[in-house]
Protein backbone atom coordinates (compact mmCIF):
# COMPACT_ATOMS: atom_id res chain seq x y z
CA UNK A 1 0.00 0.00 0.00
CA UNK A 2 1.27 3.26 -0.87
CA UNK A 3 1.13 7.17 0.89
CA UNK A 4 -1.18 9.31 0.08
CA UNK A 5 1.35 11.73 -1.07
CA UNK A 6 1.82 9.14 -3.53
CA UNK A 7 5.24 7.71 -2.47
CA UNK A 8 6.02 3.86 -2.56
CA UNK A 9 7.66 3.03 1.07
CA UNK A 10 10.88 2.37 -0.66
CA UNK A 11 10.92 5.90 -1.92
CA UNK A 12 9.80 7.27 1.51
CA UNK A 13 12.98 5.23 2.86
CA UNK A 14 14.90 6.46 0.60
CA UNK A 15 13.99 9.96 1.64
CA UNK A 16 14.65 8.99 5.08
CA UNK A 17 18.36 7.66 4.53
CA UNK A 18 18.60 10.90 2.75
CA UNK A 19 17.56 12.81 4.99
CA UNK A 20 19.43 11.03 8.02
CA UNK A 21 22.70 12.37 5.90
CA UNK A 22 21.79 15.43 5.71
CA UNK A 23 21.01 15.80 9.88
CA UNK A 24 24.40 14.11 10.22
CA UNK A 25 26.46 16.68 7.54
CA UNK A 26 24.52 19.51 9.33
CA UNK A 27 25.54 18.25 13.02
CA UNK A 28 29.43 18.20 11.74
CA UNK A 29 29.14 21.92 10.35
CA UNK A 30 27.92 22.60 13.79
CA UNK A 31 30.60 20.86 15.73
CA UNK A 32 33.32 22.19 13.29
CA UNK A 33 32.07 25.66 14.28
CA UNK A 34 31.95 24.94 17.96
CA UNK A 35 35.67 23.31 17.54
CA UNK A 36 36.69 26.93 15.59
CA UNK A 37 35.04 29.22 18.56
CA UNK A 38 37.39 27.05 21.18
CA UNK A 39 40.50 27.35 19.13
CA UNK A 40 39.96 30.80 18.25
CA UNK A 41 39.27 31.88 22.05
CA UNK A 42 42.10 29.59 23.31
CA UNK A 43 44.61 31.53 21.07
CA UNK A 44 42.59 34.93 21.63
CA UNK A 45 42.84 34.58 25.52
CA UNK A 46 46.72 33.86 24.86
CA UNK A 47 47.61 36.61 22.88
CA UNK A 48 45.57 39.09 25.36
CA UNK A 49 48.81 38.06 27.36
CA UNK A 50 51.76 37.68 25.23
CA UNK A 51 51.19 39.03 21.64
CA UNK A 52 53.32 37.91 19.21
CA UNK A 53 52.81 37.81 15.87
CA UNK A 54 54.23 34.11 15.62
CA UNK A 55 51.31 32.72 17.49
CA UNK A 56 48.90 35.40 16.46
CA UNK A 57 50.36 33.97 12.27
CA UNK A 58 49.69 30.19 14.02
CA UNK A 59 46.16 30.79 15.04
CA UNK A 60 44.86 31.38 11.50
CA UNK A 61 45.84 27.68 10.47
CA UNK A 62 42.77 25.70 12.55
CA UNK A 63 40.91 29.07 11.47
CA UNK A 64 40.95 28.50 7.84
CA UNK A 65 41.66 24.63 8.16
CA UNK A 66 37.92 24.24 9.77
CA UNK A 67 36.36 27.39 7.26
CA UNK A 68 37.49 25.04 4.13
CA UNK A 69 36.27 21.84 6.24
CA UNK A 70 33.22 23.29 7.01
CA UNK A 71 32.53 24.11 3.10
CA UNK A 72 33.28 20.27 2.16
CA UNK A 73 30.47 19.30 4.54
CA UNK A 74 27.97 22.45 3.45
CA UNK A 75 28.72 21.61 -0.42
CA UNK A 76 27.77 17.82 0.69
CA UNK A 77 24.68 18.85 2.81
CA UNK A 78 23.50 21.65 -0.36
CA UNK A 79 23.86 18.56 -2.67
CA UNK A 80 22.06 15.87 -0.43
CA UNK A 81 19.50 18.29 -0.40
CA UNK A 82 19.02 18.54 -3.82
CA UNK A 83 19.11 15.01 -4.23
CA UNK A 84 16.54 14.91 -1.48
CA UNK A 85 14.55 17.16 -3.76
CA UNK A 86 14.40 15.08 -7.07
CA UNK A 87 14.04 11.85 -5.00
CA UNK A 88 10.55 13.36 -3.72
CA UNK A 89 8.97 14.34 -7.19
CA UNK A 90 6.33 12.21 -8.82
CA UNK A 91 8.03 10.30 -11.65
CA UNK A 92 11.20 11.20 -10.54
CA UNK A 93 14.72 9.67 -13.00
CA UNK A 94 16.69 8.93 -9.71
CA UNK A 95 17.27 5.51 -9.25
CA UNK A 96 15.74 3.85 -5.88
CA UNK A 97 18.36 4.35 -3.00
CA UNK A 98 20.45 5.51 -4.99
CA UNK A 99 22.93 8.29 -3.40
CA UNK A 100 25.24 9.77 -6.91
CA UNK A 101 25.69 13.17 -6.07
CA UNK A 102 27.90 14.21 -9.20
CA UNK A 103 24.85 15.13 -11.18
CA UNK A 104 24.21 18.27 -8.17
CA UNK A 105 28.37 18.78 -8.71
CA UNK A 106 27.93 22.02 -10.90
CA UNK A 107 24.79 23.80 -9.01
CA UNK A 108 26.84 23.45 -5.59
CA UNK A 109 30.43 23.89 -5.89
CA UNK A 110 32.97 24.07 -3.10
CA UNK A 111 33.97 27.17 -3.24
CA UNK A 112 29.99 28.50 -3.10
CA UNK A 113 29.47 26.95 -0.28
CA UNK A 114 32.60 27.82 1.83
CA UNK A 115 32.22 31.48 0.68
CA UNK A 116 28.74 32.07 1.30
CA UNK A 117 27.12 34.94 3.31
CA UNK A 118 26.88 32.87 6.46
CA UNK A 119 29.99 30.85 6.19
CA UNK A 120 31.96 33.88 4.98
CA UNK A 121 30.69 36.33 8.10
CA UNK A 122 31.45 33.44 11.03
CA UNK A 123 34.84 32.45 9.56
CA UNK A 124 35.82 35.75 7.89
CA UNK A 125 35.26 37.60 11.53
CA UNK A 126 37.62 34.91 13.05
CA UNK A 127 39.89 35.39 10.10
CA UNK A 128 39.87 38.94 10.20
CA UNK A 129 40.27 39.46 13.95
CA UNK A 130 43.52 36.97 13.74
CA UNK A 131 44.68 38.59 11.24
CA UNK A 132 44.45 42.20 12.51
CA UNK A 133 46.24 40.60 15.69
CA UNK A 134 48.93 39.19 13.50
CA UNK A 135 49.62 42.97 11.98
CA UNK A 136 49.06 44.84 15.14
CA UNK A 137 51.96 42.07 16.99
CA UNK A 138 54.25 42.67 14.03
CA UNK A 139 53.88 46.81 14.21
CA UNK A 140 54.77 46.55 18.14
CA UNK A 141 57.39 44.08 17.53
CA UNK A 142 59.40 46.55 15.01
Amino acid sequence: MSDPSGLSPERIKHLELIQAIVSRLANHSFLIKGWTLTIAAAFFAVLANRLDWAIALVGLIPLVTFWFLDGVFVRNERRFRDLYNDVRKQGTTVELMAMDLRPYAAQNSWAAATFSTTMALFYGALVLVDAVLVVVAIARSA
